[in-house]
């Protein structure tokens, strides 16, 4: 599914997927924010995604054209994770609302492991 937007010069539709990774290029420049997770079907263990594949830990609806983004992140130990929510949170809000000209009416975080060292 995509989002698309009508303007004087014609129609702009734009792809989950594309939502996602500016989402997650965006949430990964946040301090604490090792990776996205992504869980493993053979064992139900959640495992570190590498960049390429970064938007399968996050999902992406769109309604109404207003955007609904679920994160599952791993995180560094040793911080604060409510702090580190909440500056995801704000800074993927600002960097999609500022980019694509949508609302994000909701962003959902889910940590879903802690990397030592």
């Amino acid at each position: 599914m995509s989002v698309c937007m009508e303007n004087a010069l014609g129609t702009i539709c734009i792809e989950n997927e594309v939502i996602a990774r500016i989402a997650g290029m965006t949430a990964m420049e946040c301090y604490g924010i090792v990776g996205m997770a992504a869980k493993n079907v053979k064992d139900g263990f959640f495992q570190l995604l590498k960049v390429e594949s970064l938007t399968k830990g996050i999902q992406v609806t769109v309604e109404d054209n207003r955007l609904f983004i679920d994160f599952h992140v791993i995180v560094e130990y040793g911080t604060n994770i409510s702090a580190i929510a909440d500056n995801m949170i704000r800074t993927v809000k600002y960097k999609l609302e500022q980019t694509l000209e949508l609302e994000v009416v909701k962003i959902n975080i889910f940590v879903e492991g802690v990397r030592v060292g």
